[in-house]
């Protein structure tokens, strides 16, 4: 095994110029894999309320086993992430068994073709059934790109290596961004059938993929990994190895919970505030009396600015993050980070559109990225050394897509939050409404009503970052300290 020294080198001139050009190539490829990994999510993240909207029309309250109704949206995005965690927990065990080089040329083919397979769906069930293998190859990719890298670069470069690569998803939600603001000040915005371009877009990068299968090899470490595992009787990739083992058992299950606090937090809460920012948009226009068309399109430009400024701030907290996490240790800047998504996401939910409308989106929207995916730089740098190389890539998946079957309980979770305390409020205003009010009126002090009812449901379930903090003393600090080995 390769000796892996410590984070900082004094010698270091960069760590760009650091890497020999095989090291550089596996970077670019990873990195891109995870790039248009997260652009896909991000597309759907856009197109979720128009595909719903052409697919089932005004009837978007499905009723599960008989009796539990859930927005067609929401249930759609919980699909999603229910088939991220699966491939995240499969794909990981087979990277490790099987090379991480290949199993990430086929996660990226195979959310490549679901997504575009996506744009032909005719049904939400057909529709599910798109997401939910999409899901399968979005959720392969993390571990396998983290893992790839963490065994191929340098040991003192890895952190930075890592803490950039994670931060380039911020790259791929800005493109996605920039696609849903193009298409809303464009005819195209005037096609209600623009959500499929949006899906066509999130199946190129299936040419990515020719590039990984011609020129990537398996890291130098895994194989020998690989080998010595076969000699002393050990398995590549196993669960069972992995439960069975005391301090991989402790590190996994405790990394997941850690991993939870992100991952609700951000597909739980933060995704949903593209849908605030609609509902607000919405009302404002409509209550200026604009037209119909007016409305929709302002509603796509501003939820469309709202991610990507959402994302310009992740991308500055992730390469935060990374800076903290060499300087400072893991454990504390997890904590940090922590603390400020759950004050500054309750600031947000609570005040955006209260202070300056629909422009408060410009800085508070940064804001809250800044914070809510700067935790998953650390996830990137802190969870591939908990692990040995042969279950490195399996570790990772478990502890980053185990909370994704959490996360999926998310949007039904802040629906029923919402919906219930909508019920309350709009039943409040309509009660202190003064005699004699308008429908028009009465209709939007209701609209009013179920806007800040999402607003506190939201507040509500940030609480969930502060299982990030409390989790912290059940785990090591990593920092300074070589990749462990079996």
């Amino acid at each position: 095994m390769s000796n892996q020294a410590a984070d900082f080198n004094p010698n270091a001139t960069g760590w760009w110029s650091q890497l020999k050009p095989y090291q550089r190539l596996v970077f670019i490829v990873a990195t891109l894999a995870w790039m248009f990994d997260c652009l896909d999510q991000q597309l759907f993240n856009l197109a979720r309320k128009p595909a719903m909207d052409a697919l089932l029309g005004a009837k978007q309250e499905l009723i599960l086993f008989g009796k539990f109704p859930i927005q067609a949206g929401a249930l759609a995005t919980s699909i999603f992430v229910l088939g991220w965690a699966t491939g995240g927990m499969i794909f990981g065990s087979l990277g490790d068994r099987y090379g991480r080089a290949k199993m990430l040329s086929v996660t990226v083919l195979l959310y490549s073709i679901a997504t575009g397979l996506s744009a032909l769906s005719q049904s939400f069930t057909d529709f599910a059934v798109y997401r939910f293998i999409t899901g399968l190859g979005v959720g392969g990719v993390f571990g396998l790109a983290v893992a790839l890298v963490a065994d191929t670069v340098p040991s003192h470069i890895r952190p930075r290596a890592l803490g950039v690569l994670q931060s380039f998803s911020a790259v791929g939600n800005c493109a996605a961004g920039f696609i849903g603001l193009s298409i809303a000040l464009t005819a195209l915005g005037e096609d209600q059938n623009y959500w499929k371009w949006l899906f066509v877009i999130g199946a190129l990068p299936a040419f990515l993929v020719a590039t990984i299968q011609l020129r990537m090899k398996e890291p130098e470490s895994w194989t020998q990994s690989r080998d010595k595992a076969r000699a002393e009787g050990k398995r590549a990739g196993s669960y069972r190895d992995l439960f069975g083992h005391a301090v991989w058992r402790r590190h996994a299950l405790f990394g997941m919970v850690l991993s939870c606090a992100g991952v609700i937090g951000l597909w739980g809460i933060g995704v949903f505030s593209s849908d605030l920012v609609g509902d607000i948009v919405s009302h404002n226009l409509a209550q200026a009396g604009a037209a119909a068309e007016e409305v929709n399109k302002g509603k796509q430009l501003w939820m469309s600015l709202n991610l990507l400024m959402f994302n310009v701030g992740a991308f500055a907290g992730m390469l935060i993050f990374t800076r903290f996490a060499v300087n400072l240790g893991r454990k504390k800047s997890f904590a940090i980070f922590f603390a400020g998504s759950l004050l500054v996401t309750v600031f947000v939910f609570q005040m955006i559109g209260k202070i300056n409308g629909r422009w408060d989106i410009l800085w508070m929207a940064p804001l809250m990225g800044f914070f809510h995916l700067s935790v998953f730089a650390g996830f990137s740098i802190y969870l591939p050394e908990l692990f040995p190389t042969r279950l490195r890539a399996t570790g990772v998946s478990f502890c980053y897509n185990v909370g994704r079957y959490l996360a999926a309980l998310g949007p039904f979770t802040l629906g029923a939050l919402a919906a219930g305390f909508g019920k309350t409020a709009q039943k409040a205003a309509a009660d202190g409404a003064p005699a004699g009010i308008s429908e028009a009126a009465l209709g939007a002090l209701k609209t009013v009503a179920k806007i800040d009812a999402f607003r506190d449901a939201a507040s509500w379930m940030c609480l969930i970052f502060l299982l990030g903090i409390i989790v912290l003393p059940f785990l090591p600090e990593t920092k300074g300290k070589p990749l462990p080995e079996d």
